[in-house]
């Protein structure tokens, strides 16, 4: 049973959009401004430019397969559908680690910003509060997850449009308009293109959400028409964002000189630019980012259990259920809760490692099913346009992934390759047993 059994859910592309956004949390531009400044030398926004460049270049192969398998599943329907049963069970298997420890990531960060904001109040506590609740939501209609994440997107995009007005505001007040109106942060007098690369590829991993709007194409009426924009406005205009904050934040801070510790600047960033009540805000705007996330990364992850479990005969009575009310995958989105609660236990590190590279085998799987479908088994190669189309763009979107698996932590490769070893031993134990791991539709 799917949830296409049940009465389909009309989400509007701007909803679908919003959920994406909400994954991909726009803040996280301060998290990481100090580390590829100092990578890129002071060129963030170009840095941001070329990662928008390749990030959209997989988006359009991931457009490309929703028209051609409008269910939810994202990269584990479309392998499976173009390489076979067993390597969409591979693809799947390995996307998991993104889309379950995204979840579980947020829930350790809420932990953090309240621990800060309530010092009183334990971690652990905080946590499970912040868990339950997300939970809750995710447990009820699709639609009101993406209202919610209209007001949790909408009120930090705002206070960012505070940030830049107190930057321009102290910069016209200490160096006059001239400072302003500047392309300076944009090349930062520098011309050297490997730093940019390098800090291009960890960029790149800002964007891991917009593939994640694919696992709601059951919940549109028109997933062939509707996901495709969604795919392609999420990562456009979750890059806008990115793209006009660090802008200004490499304007008001042209290199690192400025910060006490580079490495976590987000601080020291908002306490200069706006003072301390503006830091307490900001985090307090974090704060609600973060469940934006967490509502958005919870949903996308009981979808894609939901689908890879109910094409799977062992499992397919518990993942396959669906509340007939909500038409949700109820019990995944519990599971998916359980799993968050263990950031009580886990370290950031290891959570962060293993997203990193369930997203890289999820944007490899979908650039080259486009290739094998297209100008391998259907052989559409006869027109220049063709050779584009199915060659050349699902090409160039694998060469981008090829950096970013370059630049992809050793952590991330071996923790990675051990979850990918277990899904081989399934395939391996279920074909020895002569059973199907997947059943086809």
């Amino acid at each position: 049973m799917s949830i296409k059994s049940g009465k389909r859910t009309s989400l509007s592309v701007w909803q679908v959009v919003i959920i994406g956004i909400a994954y991909m949390t726009p803040m996280t531009v301060f998290d990481t401004f100090g580390i590829v400044s100092q990578i890129t030398e002071g060129r963030v926004p170009l840095a941001y430019l070329l990662a928008i460049a390749a990030v959209l270049l997989t988006a359009i192969s991931y457009g490309r397969m929703v028209r051609l398998h409008p269910s939810s599943g994202s990269a584990y329907t479309y392998a499976k559908n173009v390489c076979g049963n067993n390597t969409g069970f591979m693809v799947g298997w390995s996307s998991l680690l993104d889309y379950i420890f995204l979840p579980m990531i947020n829930s350790l960060l809420a932990g953090i910003y309240l621990q800060t904001l309530l010092p009183q109040v334990p971690v652990w506590l905080s946590i499970l509060i912040f868990t339950t609740l997300v939970t809750w939501v995710n447990c009820c209609n699709i639609k009101t997850l993406a209202n919610a994440n209209f007001i949790f997107v909408g009120i930090p995009v705002i206070l960012m449009g505070v940030f830049v007005y107190f930057v321009i505001h102290n910069l016209l007040v200490e160096f006059g308009s001239d400072h302003i109106w500047t392309i300076k942060p944009l090349l930062n007098g520098n011309d050297s293109i490997t730093p940019l690369i390098s800090g291009a590829a960890v960029l790149c991993f800002s964007f891991l959400g917009f593939d994640a709007v694919t696992t709601m194409s059951d919940e549109t009426r028109q997933p062939e028409y509707i996901i495709p924009r969604a795919i392609f406005f999420t990562a456009l205009s979750g890059g806008a964002i990115f793209f006009v904050a660090a802008w200004f934040i490499q304007l008001y801070y042209p290199d690192n000189s400025g910060f006490k510790n580079p490495m976590e600047a987000l601080p020291e960033i908002v306490l200069y630019v706006g003072g301390k009540l503006f830091q307490v805000l900001f985090l307090i705007a974090i704060l609600f980012n973060t469940f934006a996330s967490a509502l958005a990364s919870h949903a996308s992850a009981a979808r894609l259990l939901h689908i890879m479990g109910k094409d799977n005969p062992f499992t397919s009575r518990f993942f396959g259920y669906l509340h007939p009310k909500n038409n949700n995958p109820v019990y995944c989105v519990l599971l998916i809760g359980l799993v968050s609660l263990s950031s009580i236990f886990i370290g950031l590190n290891t959570a962060v490692s293993l997203i990193s590279f369930g997203a890289l085998v999820a944007f490899s799987a979908v650039n080259l099913s486009v290739m094998i479908h297209f100008a391998f088994n259907h052989k559409q190669i006869s027109s220049l346009r063709e050779i584009f189309i199915n060659v050349a763009l699902p090409l160039s979107g694998l060469g981008c992934v090829a950096i970013m698996w370059l630049n992809l932590d050793h952590d991330a490769f071996v923790l990675g390759s051990v979850w990918a070893t277990l899904g081989i031993v399934w395939v391996i134990y279920c074909g020895c047993t002569k059973k199907e791991i997947v059943i086809s539709e």
